[in-house]
């Protein structure tokens, strides 16, 4: 059998399980990688080559460097003044869109919209706007900015590189700026002007309260006597209950202690503070033995000291004239402000939680959480991470099954409980975005002036032909993590493993695809279909096919398969190859019809309550857009 034909099933089998999205991206790279290998279609001694490209290494650069300025605070200041636009929705749309816009251009799209996404759920949820209107743009504005610079997104990169092993030379820091400002531009106006009106409004279905509605669950459950809880731990209680059921806090003489910190056994008296709803009411009745409400001794108790009260006001009554006036009041149907006080008191009491060691938080689950796929109960939530899953949002509704049976899926928006201090690492472990709003820090003033002077010392030296620029970003990387501007620790979570698998997987397999023969049959084809058009017609062809190809599956792995066929068919009409690889390098980065071709539409799905065919509504006439406008900028800055 031919090596092409070979390739083309491989590539079609990749392509077949990036759509079914059963495993994930990386594990099927990998896969597709290890089958070329075994295939006799790259040498196994150049299997893993692709790990140490540039643009793999430029791109774990680029990571990196996102995380730094977001620890140093620079983000912030800029994502501080977004909150001052107020309540008028246009201008939301514009301050959100247009900051991730000029973020994406300097930093990993991603990261731009991961730190603008708690800011855009504050004011949807501050001025009761609908998230659904604001998060689709925000998604989107990230996806056009990526494609302003060099640096803005992996397939820019990946084009780059690649430019410069077919013409010795790659592409520069801003060579994609003149196409790339312009769609940018462009679709930013189609958005602000029309697009957001196309997005279905899913009013409400995105805040904490229509998805999870936590209040209806909070309950107070007594250990009594005879309850089976005597004398357990809360680990052991859930083993006996069969069921993960959060504990917010535990109750004993009358002092709050946090569910996560709880390590000792329950006794007579203690009361839980959790989220049930009744189902969750009668298993823990049944099965452990706890009630609602007080016993006999606690009540009657309660009645002696509630009579002690009564005679300490009586007496405080006949002292001070205020009381008398309050009397006086209540017999004029107007409640005193002592009665206003004691209401305010009674029901805090009530529906108070001390929240003191404890914190509630929502998370949106990312395309490369290690959750994805895997329940409750294999990752260990509890022992590993301390934390607490209480409910389970997807597509915009709170899930009803057991929370130990439900399988993740990226664009879940959890509810998590766990202690303040361990939240954040736990969730940039587990690979979750928080979206509850942060507490915006303007960071150490030295720390944020270091970040910048080490980037702009690294665009420098890019620009002047100093360095490379996957040598220049990663100095810079390493200079940032030396000077403390961002702790090692958080330098390696920044690094997006998947994506970097991806990247060094596919390259062998995409150069595979061009040394085969593979890419220049589909260029023929190509070229034998519109052989009697103009090259312009191809060009289009080659745009459109990328974008469609980008709306399925990861935008990186469309660049390198698509960056070989542009350059065949370049060469098979002698024309520059310029104008064919940059229009595999922005339509790669324009997946605007789905919300699993890029994981900035995913992150957004569920926050906004989005469904699956929602996405093309703003997508299609924006995809429109973009075709428009880059064709004839591609040609008026890389002519044929």
């Amino acid at each position: 059998m031919a090596e092409s034909t070979l390739v083309f099933i491989v590539l079609g089998l990749t392509l077949a399980a990036f759509v079914w999205g059963r495993f994930r991206y990386d594990l099927v790279a990998l896969a597709a990688l290890l089958g070329s290998v075994v295939l006799g279609l790259v040498p196994g001694e150049e299997a893993f080559l692709g790990f140490g490209h540039p643009a793999v290494i430029t791109v774990a650069a680029v990571l990196v460097l996102s995380r730094a300025f977001e620890r140093s605070g620079v983000v912030d200041v800029i994502a501080d003044q977004v909150f001052k636009v107020g309540e008028r929705l246009f201008l939301q749309l514009a301050a959100l869109t247009g900051t991730v816009v000029v973020l994406s251009g300097f930093m990993n799209n991603v990261g731009a919209l991961a730190l603008l996404l708690p800011v855009a759920m504050r004011l949807a949820r501050e001025h009761d706007t609908s998230p659904s209107l604001l998060l689709m743009p925000l998604a989107f504005g990230s996806l056009l900015g990526g494609l302003t610079t060099l640096i803005g997104t992996p397939p820019n990169i990946i084009i780059a590189s690649y430019r410069g092993s077919v013409t010795g030379e790659n592409f520069g820091l801003f060579s994609f700026t003149p196409v790339g400002a312009a769609v940018a531009l462009a679709g930013f106006a189609f958005i602000l002007l029309i697009g957001w009106r196309l997005v279905p409004l899913r009013a409400g279905k995105a805040s904490t309260e229509a998805m999870f509605d936590t209040a209806n669950y909070l309950v107070e459950l007594r250990v009594g006597e005879e309850a089976k809880a005597n004398g357990l731990t809360l680990r052991e209680l859930q083993q006996e209950l069969e069921e993960t059921i959060p504990v917010l806090a535990v109750v004993r003489d009358d002092r709050r202690r946090a569910g996560h910190a709880f390590f000792g056994t329950l006794r007579e008296g203690d009361i839980l503070l959790l989220e049930a709803g009744p189902e969750e009411m009668k298993l823990l009745e049944d099965k452990a033995g706890l009630s609602l409400g007080k016993d006999a001794e606690d009540e009657e108790k309660e009645a002696e000291e509630q009579a002690a009260r009564e005679q300490q006001k009586a007496a405080k009554r006949a002292e001070r004239p205020q009381e008398k006036r309050d009397e006086e009041s209540e017999r004029d149907g107007k409640p005193s402000k002592k009665a206003k006080q004691e209401k305010q008191e009674k029901q805090e009491e009530k529906s108070g939680v001390d929240t003191e060691g404890l914190q509630l938080v929502e998370a949106v689950v990312r395309n490369d959480s290690m959750m994805v796929n895997h329940t409750v109960t294999q990752l260990r939530l509890h022992n590993q991470f301390g934390l607490h899953l209480v409910a389970v949002a997807r597509d915009g509704g709170r899930l009803k099954q057991r929370l130990r049976e439900i399988r993740f899926r990226p664009g879940d928006v959890l509810l998590l409980q766990g202690g303040e201090s361990e939240l954040a690492e736990s969730l940039a472990t587990l690979g979750c975005l928080p979206l509850a709003s942060r507490n915006l820090t303007l960071g150490q003033p030295r720390m944020l002036l270091a970040s910048i002077a080490i980037f702009a010392a690294a665009i420098v030296a890019i620009l002047l032909g100093l360095l490379p620029a996957a040598v220049a970003l990663s100095s810079a990387a390493l200079i940032s993590l030396m000077v403390g501007v961002l702790p090692l620790r958080e330098g390696y979570q920044a690094i997006d493993g998947p994506v970097i698998v991806l990247l060094g997987a596919m390259i062998p397999v995409g150069q595979a695809l061009e040394s085969s023969g593979g890419a220049a049959l589909i260029a023929e084809a190509m070229l034998v279909w519109g052989g009697q058009w103009p090259a312009v017609v191809t060009l289009i062809g080659l745009f459109v096919l990328t974008m469609m190809l980008s709306d399925v599956i990861n935008n990186a792995a469309a660049a390198v398969l698509m960056a070989p066929i542009a350059v065949s068919l370049a060469n098979g009409f002698d024309a520059s190859v310029d104008p064919f690889l940059m229009a595999v390098a922005v339509s790669a980065s324009c997946a605007f019809l789905t919300p699993i071709g890029h994981q900035s539409n995913t992150l957004v799905m569920g926050p906004g309550g989005y469904r699956f065919g929602d996405y093309w509504r703003m997508g299609l006439p924006l995809e429109v857009v973009v075709v428009a406008v880059a064709i004839p900028m591609i040609l008026l800055v890389w002519p044929l």
